[in-house]
């Protein structure tokens, strides 16, 4: 090689070297990057043991509407706990899902439990799988229900961002379907590794446009109406339609998620 580079001209060999040398830069730089950004090993936890559920609000915030779906839980024996977003849950979801992981950490200390159960509402479900691939949800999540979430964005929020700007927050764009959180987070696995998913959706939906852009490649995927085929079930009914509940309950069980039989209509 030092023969070879003896017998170039000066400046064919400082453009030989260079090139060397910035070959060897990009190599170094993509082998960082994929170090730091390659996803983190993820410990699956226990199936045959549910622990304390926690229930995740939409856009807003508002835990009103999870009511009727807590009293069911807690009647059956469950622990739950509706999450309080941060702010007036219209902010960051990647801020709502740091929030998400505080109160999973805190009914895992309270509880004793080794893991905890999720159901998202709305945007609710797009926190939890934020929670789960980017700030250690994997651990410590052992199923994940969602329930009318846009994870693939709606309509509304691309509209409310292009119109009227000024009444659409952060989170509200991060909702629309061409947003940056969103065409990240199902660049790759729609289920991060570690629990196990199931999304219920209506085709009723006329908040989340289209309705099947709450459907979730990887998960147990179904609309309401794939089982009760005459429920009328909007948006904001799923949390506390009876069906719906009926089937949030079975997916929270211990057997392996299943599609629910007509006996929950």
């Amino acid at each position: 090689m030092s023969s070879f580079l003896a017998g170039l001209s000066p400046q064919r060999r400082r453009f030989l070297l260079a090139t060397s040398a910035l070959a060897v830069l990009l190599l170094v730089i993509a082998i960082t990057v994929y170090a730091v950004n390659r996803p983190a090993k993820v410990t699956p936890v226990v199936q045959s043991d549910p622990g304390p559920v926690l229930l995740v609000p939409g856009y807003g915030g508002s835990t009103t509407s999870l009511e009727t779906l807590r009293g069911a839980l807690e009647g059956s024996g469950r622990d739950v706990t509706i999450v309080e977003l941060s702010g007036d849950g219209t902010g960051d979801l990647r801020g709502q899902a740091r929030v998400l992981g505080a109160a999973a950490d805190s009914a895992v200390q309270r509880t004793g439990a080794a893991s905890v159960d999720v159901v998202g509402y709305s945007a609710g479900g797009v926190i939890a799988r934020l929670w789960v691939r980017d700030y250690g949800g994997g651990d410590v999540a052992r199923r994940v229900v969602t329930l009318g979430s846009p994870h693939h964005g709606t309509d509304l929020a691309g509209l409310a961002g292009d119109l009227t700007p000024d009444t659409c927050p952060v989170a509200c764009q991060q909702l629309a379907g061409d947003s940056d959180l969103l065409r990240a987070l199902n660049a790759g696995d729609e289920t991060p590794a570690g629990p196990v998913w199931v999304s219920i959706w209506t085709t009723d939906d006329q908040t989340v446009v289209p309705p099947d852009s709450a459907s979730l490649t990887g998960a147990l995927d179904f609309s309401v109406q794939s089982v009760c085929s005459s429920a009328h079930v909007e948006h904001g009914d799923l949390p506390r339609d009876p069906s719906v509940i009926a089937m949030t309950m079975l997916e929270l069980g211990t057997p392996a998620p299943r599609l629910p039989t007509t006996a929950v209509c």
